[in-house]
């Protein structure tokens, strides 16, 4: 099955903020090597990246989907960086870069943490006690 790249026009069944294409340019400009495999393993890997995106950004991105339809949440109206209103017709080339390093990860490992890898980690010092939840 192809990979749908949003275009920009808020497809309602786009899957990726990248192609496979710019994947394959951005990891050999920055000498990424594991960037290896089949297309489609490639694409699944940008699947899961998009998906990752949206699950963990999609409340913290500016301004508002451009449709209630679309499948990802770029495009967006209203985003406003640096001063500039970003297009409201574009995935921005940062969000498409952040997409393609994540794949990078997704082609080798999970994306999502499970319950299972996460730890509690305790330093004692003196007095003072922190508690948190760390990688495993």
């Amino acid at each position: 099955m192809a990979l749908i790249v949003e275009n920009g026009t808020g497809l309602a069944t786009a899957e990726s903020y990248a192609s496979v294409a710019e994947a394959d340019a951005q990891h050999t400009k920055y000498g990424n090597s594991a960037w290896t495999g089949t297309d489609a393993a490639k694409e699944i890997a940008l699947r899961k990246a998009t998906d990752y995106m949206v699950s963990v950004f999609r409340s913290a991105w500016g301004g508002a989907r451009m449709s209630d339809v679309q499948a990802l949440d770029w495009p967006r109206a209203w985003v406003e960086v640096d001063g500039y209103y970003v297009s409201s017709s574009i995935v921005p080339p940062e969000v498409k870069a952040a997409c393609i390093e994540l794949a990078l990860i997704a082609l080798t490992t999970s994306l999502m943490p499970t319950t299972s890898s996460r730890t509690k980690k305790r330093v004692k010092v003196g007095p003072l006690e922190v508690e948190y939840d760390g990688e495993g």
